[in-house]
């Protein structure tokens, strides 16, 4: 799968007030800081709030087959690594639309809410997905 969002072949608008604020809910879709890397940028979903308690899979398992892909997600008595955190004050849990190969809240953490650049709420470019990100 390739990524949702790419940040350099798009244009996009954002806001940068509400997430000097906390003010982000779960499944806005912002613009953070990697926190393995700061000076990239990147986007995710937002999926746990502070004070949430969040279950993942840590290493979803994904297979190919002949150019098709299929996916299989192991239950966690299957042996699969599921975790629970409770996100810290301060922060939230983002995690990539692509699960099975995404750089996320399940490798690096929290994110602060002061790594949140700003929330992205209108794709311009490519023209046959403009609109707005909410409701998708």
């Amino acid at each position: 799968m390739l990524p949702t969002i790419d940040l350099k072949t798009g244009v996009f608008l954002m806001e940068k007030i509400s997430p000097r604020f906390g003010k982000v809910t779960c499944g806005d879709i912002v613009v953070l800081r990697n926190p393995q890397h700061p000076r990239h940028f990147m986007t995710k979903r937002v999926v746990g709030l502070e004070g949430d308690s969040v279950t993942y899979i840590s290493n979803p398992e994904t297979n190919e087959y002949e150019g098709d892909s299929f996916t299989h997600i192991s239950s966690p008595d299957n042996g699969d690594k599921s975790k629970t955190i409770v996100v810290p004050k301060g922060a939230v849990w983002v995690e990539g639309d692509n699960k099975y190969n995404s750089n996320d809240s399940r490798k690096f953490g929290p994110v602060p809410y002061d790594l949140i650049d700003g929330k992205m709420f209108w794709r311009i470019t490519p023209l046959k997905k403009f609109g707005p990100f909410w409701n998708k």
